[in-house]
């Protein structure tokens, strides 16, 4: 077998209640640095979910600064006015505690203010050098992957999405407590959920960098995924089920950070940049004819998946079971629903075209006429 790395996050803590004390779980990290700067989303920071974090930094004679005007798919503008903000108060720590796009940029922060590169300059895989601030990361949704993932994905312009891949971006410490995910609608708990199933299907299947390691990850988190995601959904208040979900999304995540996604995600990329679907649902949409496309190339692979949940061993028998769960939870599974149209469709599938650095890792080769046939499918 050709030889491959396997990269994660040194330290991980899960626990209920943990981000009330935070201070403690970080103590090693924090040392005798005295400034935090917390970045999340003013949407998080209304519900309450940063006050038990923030409330227990403060108790350590921490200073906390906030930064709450993060957004999805994040602008490249909201990260260097993050940037500013966090130098100015002479950050020592950088505390990502939201979504994806909180982490995201807690990440670029981070590397930013312990690096000598420009924003542009770290674009693309392997490119961003570091070093970085100490970096904790604390997800409110179980879905991204993001507290354990080298990746931070920022918006440029209008729609075009940009990555930064790089090992400098893993965090020192992921924190995972289900109580913050208590309180998130069923909507965003299943496109989430889903979104962090695709990750643990492309991560199983990617042509690059499929390793051993990734692939036991992988069913790990989707078996963990598959048995809480309908539980979560239809009973908010299910603890066990809101941890499960989170733990599944963390070894997904472990999962695709070392054997990237494919087409699935390339496919919802311009979903989110020209249409600001969600991240999750733009996946969840698109996992459906995509698979059917790669079955030629992937069948035996996605025959084990369904194999490993119980289900008929074959490709229609795991994307079946992803269009029942859409189903049951309750969120859109057409194009149409959303407000696209076919005129929309060329340019979806020309933008996708472009998303390179993943489409790589499909198992099979993704065409301009194969895109734009997977948007038609799901129309």
């Amino acid at each position: 077998m050709a030889a491959y790395d396997f990269r994660t996050v040194p330290h991980i803590h899960v626990g209920r209640g943990a981000t009330a004390q935070l201070s403690r779980v970080c103590a090693s990290l924090i040392g005798n640095a005295r400034r935090i700067f917390l970045v999340t989303d003013a949407g998080v920071r209304k519900l309450g979910l940063i006050d038990a974090a923030v409330k227990s930094l403060e108790a350590a004679e921490l200073d906390v600064q906030i930064f709450d005007q993060v957004v999805a798919d994040p602008p490249k503008d909201v990260v260097l006015m993050a940037e500013d903000q966090a130098r100015a108060f002479g950050a020592e720590i950088v505390i990502g505690l939201g979504g994806g796009s909180s982490m995201d940029t807690a990440k670029l922060i981070a590397l930013l203010l312990g690096s000598d590169q420009a924003l542009e300059d770290m674009y693309g895989v392997n490119n961003a050098t570091g070093p970085r601030l100490p970096l904790v990361l604390i997800p409110t949704t179980a879905g991204t992957g993001s507290e354990v993932t080298p990746i931070s994905v920022i918006t440029i312009g209008e729609s075009t999405k940009m990555g930064v891949n790089a090992p400098p971006l893993y965090a020192d410490i992921a924190v995972l407590d289900a109580e913050l995910t208590l309180g998130l609608p069923r909507a965003v708990t299943a496109a989430t959920g889903i979104d962090a199933m695709v990750h643990a299907i492309e991560g199983y299947t990617s042509r690059i960098e499929k390793n051993p390691i990734s692939d036991s990850l992988a069913l790990a988190g989707l078996r963990k995924l598959h048995g809480a995601i309908e539980r979560a959904c239809l009973v908010g208040d299910d603890v066990q089920a809101r941890e499960d979900m989170l733990t599944g999304a963390l070894l997904a995540g472990q999962a695709f950070a070392n054997a990237p996604v494919g087409a699935v995600h390339a496919l919802a990329y311009p979903l989110g940049g020209v249409f600001h679907i969600p991240h999750g649902l733009s996946n969840s949409l698109m996992l459906p004819p995509v698979l059917r496309y790669n079955a030629e190339a992937a069948e035996p692979l996605y025959a084990e998946l369904a194999s490993h949940l119980g289900l008929h061993a074959s490709t229609d028998g795991l994307v079946e079971e992803m269009e029942r769960i859409a189903d049951v939870v309750g969120i859109e599974t057409r194009l149409s629903q959303l407000g696209i149209s076919h005129n929309d469709l060329p340019r979806l599938a020309e933008e996708a075209m472009d998303v390179k650095r993943l489409l790589v890792n499909n198992p099979r080769d993704m065409t301009l006429d194969a895109a734009l046939a997977c948007y038609e499918a799901v129309l």
